[in-house]
This record gives C-alpha cells, sequence and structure tokens, in this order.
C-alpha cells in the first residue's frame, strides 16, 4: 500500500485549490490509514491555527533583519532599512500560515521518519 505523499497531505490540508481525481484517490487510502489520516489531522489543525492567527499571537514583533532578507527576497532593489512601512494584515496572516506549513512539514518528516525507524 503506497501511502499519500507529504506533499499531497499539506495540499489536501490547504484545501486551496478544487478536488481532483488524485484527491479522491489520496482521501480514500486516508480513511483506511492510519498513519495518513494522523498525518492528514494534523496538518489540517495546523493549516486552521495558520489560518486563524493573528499578529498578536506572536511572541514578539519580528528583529528587523527578518524583515530586510524578505525584502532582498522579494525585490533586489528595495531599500531594506526596516520593516515595511504598512503592509495589509493579509500578508501578515499569509506570512505566519507560511512559517506554520513549514513548521507542520518539518513536524511531519520528523515523525514519519521516526515511526520508520521504530518499525
Amino acid at each position: 500500500m503506497a501511502h499519500v505523499e507529504p506533499a499531497h497531505l499539506v495540499e489536501l490540508a490547504l484545501r486551496n485549490a478544487a478536488p481532483t481525481e488524485a484527491d479522491t484517490a489520496a482521501l480514500r487510502h486516508v480513511e483506511q490509514c492510519a498513519r495518513c489520516g494522523d498525518e492528514l489531522r494534523m496538518l489540517t489543525r495546523v493549516v486552521a491555527a495558520a489560518r486563524t492567527a493573528q499578529l498578536v499571537d506572536l511572541p514578539t514583533a519580528p528583529p528587523d533583519r527578518v524583515w530586510q532578507r524578505i525584502s532582498r527576497g522579494l525585490s533586489p532593489e528595495t531599500d531594506t532599512h526596516g520593516p515595511p512601512p504598512h503592509h495589509p494584515d493579509h500578508w501578515k496572516r499569509a506570512l505566519l500560515a507560511l512559517l506554520a506549513l513549514a513548521t507542520a512539514v518539518g513536524a511531519a518528516v520528523v515523525h514519519r521518519r521516526l515511526h520508520e525507524r521504530s518499525r
């Protein structure tokens, strides 16, 4: 039995696109496989938490160097002397969601590797 790839589980948890035949097959597998079901439930919880996160949920404001790296990554000509003057809340939420998703994917990979080693 082939398990659902972690990237596909992330896509299923995000639910950003219309379901495909591959998604339907993956969900059928998830219904029967405890391992994939657990991973999808965990990722779905992380996505839900990230989507409802507020800036005040962060323990502290990110340091200026974080904004500088983001600015450099987006545009080489961007002035990187501090945080951007004002970003709509959806950009902040998107950043929080990406950070949470990266954490979830990392946790899922570690979980899977530990589970495979215990066999």
